[in-house]
């Protein structure tokens, strides 16, 4: 496998993972920060553990069992509803119909929620490792998918995907202990929009590789179908803020 399909897989598979590793240092900060740092720590490396017996048996066994067409209509579907999914969210968030995420306001929201349970009165905090656990093991199921997704190729991108995920943890990890506050100057909501249409670029690419489609330029037909997704979804955006009633935006509620 070539370089630039290592790319193809490796790239997407960090700037995804980063999106959803940002959300789950938030969560796993507000734990550390209320109740010590020992029982959250814990609750991620489990969760962690978990995620890697996941990606483990679920891509080696997708990779090496299924016949490679079958496989890549099966994930470039996945992939499309997935990315369409991103993207319908993204699209409301920018007309004004639902509220930007907020990385500071769901902080804030956790500590508060935290800090009205209590310091748990045993050795060892199980309140603490169970949300840093759920907050880690939700968020890293999608990470987990996107990886295996990209890794549809074959071993080399699953393991291309696998560098490019760890990467991402590393990087937001080392950012979150260096700064101990959400990171909130990570631009979240245009990463997510940028991630639901390589997401849905990549479905659209695979699937019709499945059906034995030649793409004309192979990978380099990615480009404009990710440039497609962008101009679509940006205009439909700017359209349903243009017709949304006077005061119907909404700029303070998280969704």
């Amino acid at each position: 496998m070539d370089l630039v399909s290592l790319l193809i897989a490796a790239t997407p598979a960090f700037i995804a993972s980063a999106v959803e590793f940002v959300e789950a240092t938030t969560i796993v900060l507000a734990v550390g920060v209320t109740r010590g740092w020992r029982a959250p720590l814990l609750g991620t490396l489990a969760a962690a553990v978990a995620l890697a017996v996941i990606i483990a048996l679920l891509g080696v066994t997708l990779v090496n069992v299924v016949p490679e067409h079958a496989l890549k209509m099966f994930v470039g579907s996945l992939l499309l509803l997935f990315g369409l999914r991103w993207l319908r969210k993204a699209i409301l968030r920018f007309a004004g119909i639902i509220a930007l995420h907020d990385e500071e306001v769901i902080y804030q929201k956790e500590l508060a929620e935290l800090r009205a349970q209590g310091l748990s009165r045993s050795e060892f905090d199980k309140v603490g490792a169970v949300v840093a656990f759920k907050a880690v093991l939700l968020e890293g199921l999608e990470v987990a998918f996107i990886v295996i997704a990209f890794g549809a190729g074959g071993t080399q991108a699953l393991n291309a995907a696998i560098v490019g995920a760890i990467a991402a943890g590393i990087v937001v990890i080392l950012l979150g202990i260096a700064l101990r506050h959400p990171l909130t100057m990570v631009p979240e909501n245009w990463m997510k929009f940028g991630v639901g249409a390589m997401l849905s670029a990549f479905g659209v690419f695979w699937f019709a590789e499945g059906l034995e489609v030649q793409w004309p330029g192979d990978a380099l037909a990615l480009l404009p179908i990710i440039g497609a997704f962008l101009i679509v979804s940006y205009l439909s955006a700017r359209m349903l803020a243009m017709i949304l009633p006077e005061g119907a935006h909404v700029n303070a509620r998280n969704v």
